[in-house]
């Protein structure tokens, strides 16, 4: 499998990423099915493995640090924390004291000593991002984490962590995960430059836009998406942002039946198409899934493929802002915020 190199951090990862989302009660993948995927994925190349302590309550990680076993010094490990494992009021966040606790927390999980790459699973707009640098710098130099990173931050965040990190001569985010799809494209108009400028490592996620682009998904059959507490109401097929959806997946689908490939593979190759992009992280909760999501490590868009999907999508755009995964500033949840 074709190895990039995660931004400037010098590590090499697999075009195609594990995500471990579905891994425990989220997506009914226990122990031994665990074992089966990763080592699965193993052998098809893959050797970057993201994670994250709030998924299944931090049974992902428990699962995927013993599915690993052996093999940990082997793969790229990555977790995030900021969201909270149960329903303390002091649980979750990006203050020093939670990052304290989570990461120690997610060593013990994982049955490791360090974590290649911790990441901030959103924004805390409640703690000044300073905070959670110098926390996170502190952690680095003592070895408990090598790099770490964002996610789902938007532009003047991303500015601002790096103007931050200069200038109190702490170390920087190296990294950016963004869900990014042939759906949602509006991260092309600011992120992925914003990444590239900086030298940042761009992880994908939901590249198949929470599976509207697995192929699967017809006008005239009802969904059951195992998500549903996510994507509540995104797949209402009534809606018109649905039936736009359904005919780009129809233009998709011709377009894959002339390369000879699935809808799937060709939205992941798409995802990795993107020059900004190191990994695109993939949720398989099958081996089916899985053997079918890592073909697209072997498919190559040219120019013409790519500039026929810019007429079924525009460049710059999503398809439904409201389908969007981010944490809006304050001000734009609280009136008094803005009349101040």
């Amino acid at each position: 499998m074709e190895q990039r190199t995660l931004g400037g951090t010098g590590i090499k990862t697999s075009v195609l990423g594990f995500g471990a989302m579905n891994l425990g009660s989220w997506g009914g993948v226990d122990q031994d099915a665990a074992n089966a995927l990763v080592g699965s994925a193993l052998e098809s190349g893959i050797t970057l493995f993201d994670t994250a302590d709030v998924y299944s309550s931090g049974e992902s990680e428990t699962l995927l640090g013993k599915a690993l076993g052996r093999h940990r010094e082997d793969v790229v490990l990555a977790t995030k924390f900021r969201n909270g494992v149960g329903e303390h009021p002091l649980s979750g966040g990006a203050s020093r004291r939670y990052i304290r606790k989570a990461v120690e927390d997610s060593l013990r999980r994982l049955g490791t000593d360090r974590i290649d790459l911790y990441q901030v699973h959103r924004p805390d707009w409640n703690t000044d991002l300073d905070e959670t640098l110098s926390a996170l710098t502190d952690l680095q130099r003592e070895g408990k984490i090598v790099n770490f990173g964002s996610s789902t931050f938007p532009a003047h965040a991303i500015v601002h962590g790096q103007w931050l990190a200069k200038e109190r001569g702490l170390s920087r985010f190296t990294t950016e995960q963004v869900a990014y799809s042939i759906f949602q494209r509006a991260i092309e108009a600011d992120v992925l430059p914003l990444a590239q400028q900086h030298n940042m490592g761009i992880l994908v996620w939901s590249p198949l836009a929470n599976g509207w682009l697995a192929g699967k998904i017809k006008r005239d059959q009802p969904v059951n998406n195992h998500r549903s507490n996510i994507a509540a109401g995104e797949f209402d097929l009534s809606t018109p942002q649905a039936q736009r959806k359904l005919d780009i997946v129809d233009g998709l689908r011709d377009l894959a039946d002339d390369l000879g490939i699935s809808v799937a593979e060709l939205a992941l190759a798409f995802a990795a198409s993107h020059p900004a992009v190191s990994t695109v992280l993939i949720g398989p909760r099958t081996p089916e899934h899985l053997a079918q999501n890592v073909k697209a490590a072997d498919v190559t868009l040219d120019e013409v493929t790519l500039d026929r999907i810019d007429t079924l999508t525009t460049p710059g755009v999503d398809v439904d802002p409201q389908n969007r995964y981010e944490i809006p500033v304050p001000a734009l949840t609280d009136a008094r915020l803005r009349r101040r």
